[in-house]
């Protein structure tokens, strides 16, 4: 990318983004605590009357139904550019498999197909030597035959020379 324009960004997706960080802070944790603790030490100041616990529960009813729809919006925006950066890195690397750039729009079958091939790439990996050798989908079997052969030429030549 050569050049970045930055769009303005919606008045709801920066209000979502800035509550859930705010929600997830420290500060809005010791703040619903202490509401909690307050509306506990009321108790008796009310008899325990079921309008004191109605405030609790319609207060904390309200708050968990509107953060489930802002905290979702927090996260869509950030797995999307989790997404697109990790894609970018597949696309980017010559040696990987340009089949996983856009894995996320794959049905939940045909990613268990793919996770099938993983599999079969990891107990690869764990024949080889060395941990840090690494494969694609596409060419791991090949590359693993090409070097059992080399193993082997190499070991049939060490056994000749004693």
């Amino acid at each position: 990318m050569k050049t970045k324009k930055t769009k303005q960004s919606s008045a709801f997706e920066k209000f979502a983004t800035n509550v859930s960080k705010a929600a997830g802070s420290t500060t809005a944790f010791i703040g619903a605590f202490l509401i909690v603790v307050a509306w506990a030490v009321s108790g008796p100041i009310f008899d325990y009357s079921e309008t004191w616990q109605l405030v609790i529960n319609t207060g904390t009813t309200i708050i968990t139904f509107l953060m489930v729809f802002l905290i979702q919006k927090a996260q869509n925006k950030d797995s999307l550019a989790i997404q697109l950066k990790l894609n970018e890195l597949v696309a980017s690397n010559e040696y990987s498999s340009n089949s996983l750039v856009d894995i996320e729009s794959m049905t939940e079958e045909e990613m268990i197909i793919v996770q099938k091939y993983y599999h079969k790439l990891s107990a690869l990996a764990k024949e080889d030597e060395s941990i840090r050798n690494s494969h694609s989908i596409a060419e791991a079997s090949e590359q693993h035959e090409r070097k059992d052969k080399n193993r082997t030429k190499l070991r049939t030549r060490n056994i000749t020379k004693k």
